[in-house]
């Protein structure tokens, strides 16, 4: 039988009582002053989260479920600190099965067909090097890949961090590779392009999202940086003729699309093509994640509390309809 989900995190205010089902996304179990035992927990659904904290029957409470396991959780929101806490009063394991996945994982507003659809238009009419069309050709005839692909997020929390988001972000990136890299002289558009299309890739193995978004076994030992290069030799192994210099360069960009070593990347990026690659991918993942972030602020202030991705508040520019 399904769970008929009524209760979101992200709408839960203080004094309401809550009996609903959610996700375990954290959890510790840590000592009051007096050395007791308490539960904290963090509960998840498409809507966002909540911290949640039991005080009683902490070790029945611990043993409902581990991060990534639902659970029936019963209690009352209160306010703690400026921000809704949930104090549990019981939780009880539930099976997966019953749940519905949409109510857990947060989604596009695009509809993530059409955004594949104009991805291959925009390779059809702008990529006319012969090596690369074939490249393309081979992942999207490769139908488990495109299914992924279009399903995949762009990350667990910062940037696009929904079921469709890293599509969302690579047509995003398509675009600013016109409006921007057109502007400079003697950049190969075409790798340029390529590159951004295929930069990602590995996150469509990065990343567990079947019921939560989360890092795989292989994301976790790998990195999508490293999983996004064997996918590209993978293909290209199917292209016998593929020149290796093309392939040097376009694994080059997957390598190093982070910047520096400080932010994953194993190589700096060390040609023009690269260098656009990762200020376009940090330019569109910090105004999508910043987006993201003010939307959910109290749109009556006219400052946001403390943004961690820039490390500072940001100043709220009313609307004309505000």
């Amino acid at each position: 039988m399904s769970e008929v989900k009524r209760q979101f995190a992200g709408e839960l205010v203080a004094g309401t009582q809550v009996d609903d089902v959610f996700v375990i996304s954290g959890k510790a179990v840590s000592q009051k002053k007096n050395g007791d035992n308490y539960l904290s927990i963090t509960l998840s659904d498409r809507t966002g989260e909540i911290r949640g904290v039991a005080w009683d029957n902490v070790a029945e409470a611990a043993a409902a479920g581990a991060v990534g396991d639902f659970v029936r959780v019963r209690g009352a929101v209160s306010e703690y600190r400026g921000a809704c806490q949930l104090t549990v009063r019981e939780l009880s394991a539930v099976e997966r099965a019953s749940v519905t996945p949409a109510d857990f994982l947060p989604t596009t507003a695009r509809n993530p067909d059409r955004m594949f659809e104009r991805l291959q238009n925009t390779v059809d009419e702008k990529i006319q090097d012969p090596d690369l069309r074939a490249l393309f050709s081979a992942f999207w005839a490769d139908d488990a890949f495109v299914e992924r692909f279009k399903r995949a997020p762009g990350a667990k929390k910062m940037h696009h961090a929904y079921l469709g988001g890293l599509l969302e972000h690579t047509l995003s990136m398509t675009l600013l590779v016109d409006a921007v890299a057109a502007h400079y002289r003697g950049i190969d558009m075409e790798v340029l392009l390529s590159g951004t299309i295929l930069h990602d890739i590995g996150k469509t193995r990065e990343f567990d999202y079947d019921y939560r978004i989360d890092y795989s076994d292989e994301g976790k030992l790998l990195t999508h940086i490293v999983i996004g290069c064997g996918m590209l030799e993978e293909k290209i192994r199917q292209l016998p003729d593929f020149p290796p210099e093309k392939a040097m360069l376009l694994k080059h960009m997957i390598v190093s699309h982070h910047g520096s070593r400080e932010f994953g990347s194993p190589e700096p990026p060390r040609t023009l093509e690269a260098v656009l690659l990762n200020h376009i991918d940090d330019i569109d993942a910090k105004m999508n994640g910043l987006r993201e972030f003010i939307a959910k602020e109290d749109p009556r202030e006219n400052w946001t509390s403390y943004n961690p991705m820039l490390r500072r508040q940001l100043f709220r520019q009313r609307t004309e309809e505000e």
